[in-house]
C-alpha cells in the first residue's frame, strides 16, 4: 500500500509539473507579442482602451490586458452585385471594389463594432443613393465620374471610423435584357452608319484625288503645249532669220554679179526670155512694163551686129533706127 500511494503521489508530482510548464508557456506567449511592421495592437487595460503598440516585441499583461490586432496595409472588400434604380426607373446591376486602409487603429476598434462589414453596407446604400440621381446612359458611360462620387461619398462616412477610402472600381454593370437588346441595336445602327460615313469620306477623298489629278495632268498638258509653241515659234524665227540671211547673201552675190553686167549681157537674157514664153503652150502672156525698153535694148544690140556686118560689105547702117522708130514707144 505505501508503494501505491507513493507512486499515485509521484504521478500527480509530474502531471502537476507538465501543467505548470505549459501554463508558464501560455503565459510566455501571451504576455510576449512580436507585431509586425503592418500590425498594430490596440490595448485595453481592464476594458479600457489604453494604447495602440508596435511593431516590434511588445508586452501585453495576461489577465488585464487585452489586445486586438489591427492590419494597416491596403486591403479590399469585394462588393457582390447589387440592384440599383437609375433616375429613368431603369433597374440595373452593379459590382464594384472598394479599396481602403486602416489610419487610425484605436478608432477602428472603438467606434465601430466591425469597421469592414460596416464599410461594406455603407458602401451599398451610398450606392443606390449615387445611382438613383443618374439616367441609365450616364451610368454606363461615366464611370469614372461615379467611382469618384462614391469615393468621395464612402470616404465622408469612413472617417469617423479611421478608415481611408483610396479607390471605387465599378466592375460591371448588368443592365435589363430588354435594354441590353436596345443597347445591341443602337450600336449596330451606330456601325451601320459609321461604315456609311467612312464610306462616303472615302469616295470623296477619291473624289478629291481624281479632280486634282485631272487638274494637274490639265496644268502640264497646258505647260507642255505652251513650251512647245514656244518651241516652234523660236524654230520658225529663226528659220525666217535664216532664209533672210540667205537672201540677203543671194541678193549681195547678184549685186556683186549685176555690176560687171552690161546692157548687152541683158539683151541676150531678155531674148531667152522670150524664146521661153513663145514655147509657153500657154495662151496668156503676162508682160513686163520694162517690155519697152527691153525691145529697145534688142534692137539696138541688132543694128550693131548689122554694122559690124556691113561694115565689110558695104550694107546701109540705117536700118535699126527705122527699126527702133517702128517699135511703140
Amino acid at each position: 500500500m505505501n508503494e501505491l500511494g507513493q507512486a499515485i503521489n509521484m504521478g500527480g508530482q509530474g502531471l502537476l509539473g507538465v501543467i505548470l510548464i505549459l501554463f508558464i508557456v501560455w503565459l510566455l506567449r501571451t504576455t510576449i507579442r512580436a507585431v509586425k511592421e503592418y500590425d498594430r495592437l490596440v490595448i485595453f487595460f481592464i476594458g479600457r482602451f489604453r494604447s495602440v503598440r508596435g511593431p516590434g516585441l511588445t508586452l501585453v499583461l495576461p489577465f488585464v490586458e487585452k489586445a486586438i490586432k489591427v492590419d494597416m496595409r491596403e486591403t479590399i472588400i469585394d462588393i457582390p452585385s447589387q440592384t440599383a434604380i437609375t433616375k429613368d426607373n431603369a433597374s440595373i446591376g452593379i459590382d464594384f471594389l472598394v479599396y481602403y486602409r486602416i489610419t487610425d487603429p484605436e478608432l477602428a476598434v472603438t467606434k465601430v463594432e466591425d469597421v469592414v462589414e460596416a464599410t461594406g453596407k455603407i458602401a451599398t446604400t451610398t450606392l443606390r443613393a449615387v445611382i438613383g440621381d443618374i439616367v441609365l446612359d450616364d451610368v454606363l458611360s461615366r464611370r469614372d465620374q461615379i467611382n469618384d462620387v462614391l469615393r468621395v461619398k464612402l470616404d465622408e462616412t469612413t472617417e469617423r471610423w479611421g478608415m481611408k477610402i483610396t479607390t471605387v472600381e465599378i466592375r460591371e454593370i448588368e443592365p435589363p435584357r430588354a435594354i441590353q437588346e436596345a443597347m445591341n441595336r443602337q450600336m449596330s445602327a451606330e456601325r451601320d452608319r459609321r461604315a456609311e460615313v467612312t464610306l462616303a469620306e472615302g469616295e470623296r477623298q477619291a473624289a478629291i484625288a481624281r479632280a486634282e489629278g485631272s487638274k494637274q495632268s490639265a496644268i502640264l498638258e497646258a505647260e507642255g503645249q505652251k513650251q512647245s509653241q514656244i518651241l516652234q515659234a523660236e524654230g520658225e524665227r529663226q528659220a525666217q532669220m535664216l532664209r533672210a540671211e540667205g537672201f540677203a547673201s543671194a541678193l549681195k552675190a547678184i549685186y556683186k554679179e549685176a555690176r560687171d553686167v552690161d546692157s548687152k549681157t541683158m539683151a541676150l537674157q531678155y531674148i531667152e526670155m522670150l524664146e521661153k514664153v513663145g514655147s509657153s503652150p500657154s495662151t496668156k502672156f503676162v508682160l513686163p512694163m520694162e517690155l519697152t525698153s527691153m525691145v529697145q535694148n534688142f534692137a539696138s544690140t541688132m543694128g550693131a551686129a548689122a554694122a559690124i556686118s556691113n561694115d565689110g560689105n558695104g550694107a546701109d547702117v540705117a536700118e535699126p533706127d527705122a527699126a527702133r522708130e517702128a517699135l511703140p514707144q
